[in-house]
């Protein structure tokens, strides 16, 4: 292969997991013995204890009896506020590891921040808190909110921090935060090298990814996810930390504090999964028209047609 790398990337409930593990399984047979290990791309599925609400799905990475390395899964405490700036440098050095171990890297999630910024190997500063700025927004709402970063994205000619990533005032207020900063403390060059990468996306008709999401909603919520949440609660994580992550952990935790019905709960959770997978494939078409060339594969074909497939974009596969 003349990449170092092969990125696979779609929205959730897509299956993307399922087929970065297959192709890993496979590699050994199709590349004279070279293995390869998985380095996620999953803002959520960094924290220990948060298994069930952000789709960890370990058991995908056993295929067959082999079992397919992973890195950057469990690797902080839930809580705490991992950001892209350490996502990059943990990235870089399971990147690192795996070459150095003669392996290939196959990058896969649906973050489409954290891959395109390993991709195009941008340098970021750790930004500090700014309590001044805190207070001054801490009454406003998330739609004022929205708007104000919406402004100084404008201002910054940022990609960062699409409404992905602000659907609480908290994340909102974080973005605005480091939009501020950068506005104040310009960017050097780029500083982490770039990858280059085999990027394969997976496709999946509106309506099966809409119907795969509520079916795969009602199935967490009866592996125990209230329970789960309830757990972290119970721990002395506080409710507003858990909101912050969004999606299942906003909607479940003001579910499981009292605030919203089973229902409402439901409801809403189903909808706003629906509306972050649109905004997903809205920022992988984004990362086409700023030159990443995709590779798209319709979920819906069987496992082995869409390893294939992918074999035979390396230009390496065995005729």
């Amino acid at each position: 292969m003349k990449q170092t790398m092969i990125t696979i990337l779609g929205p959730t409930a897509s299956g993307k997991t399922s087929l970065a593990a297959a192709l890993a399984a496979a590699f050994p047979s199709r590349m004279d013995g070279m293995e390869a290990e998985i380095i996620s791309a999953d803002s959520r599925q960094v924290y220990r204890g948060m298994d069930i609400g952000t789709g960890k799905d370990l058991a995908d990475y056993t295929v067959g009896d082999k079992q397919i390395p992973y890195h950057l899964i469990d690797i902080c405490e839930p809580g705490t506020k991992y950001n892209l700036f350490q996502y990059q440098q943990d990235f870089y050095d399971a990147y690192q590891d795996v070459l150095r171990r003669g392996r290939l890297p196959i990058l896969c999630g649906g973050t489409g921040l954290y891959i395109e910024s390993v991709l195009k190997g941008y340098h970021l500063s750790p930004v500090p808190q700014n309590p001044v700025l805190r207070e001054r927004l801490a009454d406003k709402s998330l739609a004022e909110l929205t708007e104000m970063l919406q402004q100084l994205k404008a201002r910054n000619g940022s990609h960062m921090h699409n409404r992905t990533d602000v659907d609480t005032a908290q994340r909102a207020i974080r973005a605005i935060e480091i939009e501020t900063y950068n506005a104040e403390h310009p960017m050097p060059e780029r500083e982490l090298p770039s990858v280059d990468s085999l990027i394969i996306g997976v496709s999946i008709d509106r309506e099966a990814r809409r119907e795969k999401i509520t079916r795969r909603l009602r199935q967490r919520l009866d592996e125990g996810m209230v329970d789960e949440i309830r757990s972290l609660l119970d721990r002395g994580i506080p409710a507003e930390d858990l909101i912050y992550y969004g999606l299942e952990y906003k909607f479940v935790t003001e579910y499981a504090t009292g605030k919203t019905s089973y229902d409402e709960m439901f409801r809403g959770l189903e909808i706003a999964i629906h509306q972050f997978a649109k905004r997903q494939m809205t920022w992988f078409r984004g990362m086409e028209r700023r030159g990443f060339t995709i590779h798209w594969v319709d979920a819906l074909q069987p496992m082995a047609d869409k390893v294939e497939q992918i074999f035979e974009l390396t230009g390496d596969v065995d005729r």
